[in-house]
């Protein structure tokens, strides 16, 4: 896994803070966090970077996500193209249980809306993801749900505490694998 750019999908604006769509914004958090770079600014994202690594939120909404992407190896390539085998996508999957992730190359969008933009945009879906599990959730809502059709609220429900700290473990076991 030769990455250049890490790319946590979710939602802008605060009422999508803490939803479970925006696992990889907190992904992308957590690695900050890490750190003691500061965020920067781009037109469709924010990064820093992480050594040879550059760690971005998008700023679009997530269907859209493949126009962040696009700009991000444009503006990333500037010295040296950024090819999408090069690039790792981090975001929900509600068909993966809350705690576990899968880490994949070469893998269709499975539905996810974000994932479906950046295949388009890239024409290829020979790229990396971190598939964060969202699956499983105990919320009210979720018994109400029983089925794929109403899949899209559960992703905009906020996350509790102790979802939140099952995806922080994730996030602990996952990093190293990334970024060394």
């Amino acid at each position: 896994m030769n990455v250049k750019l890490i790319i946590g999908l979710g939602n802008p604006d605060k009422e999508y803070e803490k939803t479970f769509h925006n696992v990889g914004f907190l992904f992308a958090d957590f690695l900050n966090n890490k750190t003691e770079v500061q965020w920067k600014r781009s037109k469709n994202f924010e990064y820093f970077k992480e050594g040879e690594i550059v760690i971005i939120k998008s700023s679009v909404f997530m269907n859209e996500s493949g126009k962040a992407v696009s700009e991000a190896i444009k503006y990333f390539s500037q010295k040296s193209a950024i090819r999408p085998e090069q690039i790792l996508i981090v975001h929900d999957d509600a068909d993966i249980e809350l705690g576990k992730y899968k880490l994949q190359f070469n893998r269709s969008s499975a539905g996810h809306k974000g994932i479906e933009s950046i295949i388009y945009t890239l024409k290829t879906q020979k790229f990396w993801r971190l598939r964060i599990g969202i699956g499983g959730v105990k919320t009210e809502l979720l018994a109400k749900l029983r089925g794929r059709k109403k899949a899209g609220e559960l992703v905009l429900k906020k996350i509790s505490n102790e979802d939140l700290k099952k995806i922080c473990s994730v996030f602990e076991k996952v990093a190293p694998e990334i970024i060394s």
